[in-house]
């Protein structure tokens, strides 16, 4: 039988070991679907553990199994994505970014060493326990499609077929040691909004003679807001967010066109249709009032997060024997959007949080160029990764 102490050992040796992983992987960070040298990198760690895998999922992706005993008995999956972001790093680590405008500031970099961790874990105690434990390392991520939806088209859930999935996620909001579950609805689905607004362009002291798109783009967005508070008044978490807005005019010229972009959040996949079609109709009928016109495009993104009940119920009493009750929080809904998604409409999946703050010592917020995060988080990520993947191959 596999004990708590044996996970915990076995973390304590392998730290120094996963702490090079992840800091190799944080010094050499690349982009969505880009993950080339990274991908080469988990493969020669997975080499020295003589765990078989197999390449070129999504060109970078990467799927390996760990077989114990019976291995046919059940699968079930651990998922780790690799990819970075577009942003010039500011920590002044020793192992910052080498490659400019690129840093793991979503720590991508602690998902994938946790995941190498938990399959040296596993593969070290492979006699010891029955069934396949599949490892899915994942490219893209932070951009659409998302890496998970191309990873499950080209099976990476199957042959053999896994029966649950989880993965987590760094979370600077808890100190190093705690992690965080919550069962059912927990992310929002995650669309793009893109607006070309057309107007006629010209003089500035002339107003007469043009049509303003800014003009026009501002009463966009003003009545796009309003479907915030229909969202409220309708109790669905709802978000609409304008974060670009560019008319390339000047002070005494007004532009031909203002390019807008934003994101749609929710946690109702119906009401995600209707808000699709209100920003149709607001943008048609707003232009049309002003004179202009408008190209809309309303890109459809994640699906929203579900956490299987069952599943994320035992996961967190998992993580309640191995770790403490006082280090097992429950999580609030969240607006943001993550492509696991795409796993959990597939199998039974829990998607849980992994705190990353130095005790006291609470780090600057995920997507910053000064993130950074307590490495000790290493030893609680791998160690809770295999226990609850150890205590899922046990269950009939």
């Amino acid at each position: 039988m596999i004990s708590k102490s044996t996970i915990f050992d076995l973390s304590e040796s392998l730290y120094p070991k996963v702490l090079k992983q992840r800091r190799y992987i944080h010094q050499n960070p690349e982009l969505s679907f880009k993950e080339f040298n990274t991908s080469k990198f988990i493969a020669q760690q997975l080499d020295q553990l003589g765990i078989p895998y197999q390449t070129g999922y999504v060109k970078t992706g990467i799927v390996a199994h760990i077989e114990g005993k019976n291995p046919t008995k059940k699968t079930f999956a651990i998922r780790g994505d690799m990819d970075a972001l577009p942003i010039t790093e500011n920590t002044g680590l020793p192992f910052a970014s080498v490659n400019t405008g690129v840093m793991h500031a979503c720590g991508h970099d602690v998902h994938t060493s946790c995941v190498l961790g938990a399959a040296a874990i596993l593969n070290s105690i492979k006699t010891e326990f029955e069934g396949t434990i599949k490892l899915i390392f994942q490219p893209g991520e932070e951009v659409l499609p998302g890496g998970a939806s191309l990873m499950i088209k080209e099976g990476a859930l199957q042959n053999p077929s896994a029966t649950g999935i989880i993965g987590q996620h760094v979370y600077p909001q808890f100190e190093a040691g705690t992690v965080g579950f919550r069962k059912g609805m927990y992310m929002a689905s995650c669309d793009e909004i893109h607006l070309h607004v057309n107007g006629k362009g010209g003089h500035a002291a002339e107003p007469h003679r043009i049509t303003n798109p800014i003009l026009i783009a501002s009463q966009l967005i003003l009545e796009l807001n309003e479907l915030n508070n229909l969202g409220r008044k309708k109790n669905i978490p709802t978000i609409i967010s304008i974060g670009f807005v560019e008319g390339k005019g000047a002070t005494n010229i007004v532009p031909d066109q203002v390019y807008i972009q934003g994101t749609f959040r929710t946690m109702n996949e119906e009401w995600r249709a209707e808000i699709h079609q209100k920003i149709h109709d607001i943008c048609t009928s707003v232009t049309q009032r002003m004179g202009g016109a408008v190209d809309v495009n309303v890109i459809k993104g994640y699906p929203y997060l579900e956490n299987n009940e069952e599943l994320t119920d035992r996961a967190k009493s998992y993580a309640i024997d191995l770790l403490g009750e006082d280090k097992v929080i429950d999580l609030d809904l969240r607006m943001g959007g993550e492509d696991f998604s795409y796993y959990t409409q597939e199998i039974p999946g829990c998607f849980y949080r992994l705190g990353t703050s130095e005790p006291g010592n609470p780090s600057t917020g995920l997507h910053t160029s000064t993130f950074t995060v307590d490495e000790n988080a290493l030893k609680t990520g791998m160690s809770l990764l295999s226990w609850i993947a150890l205590q899922e191959l046990k269950l009939p």
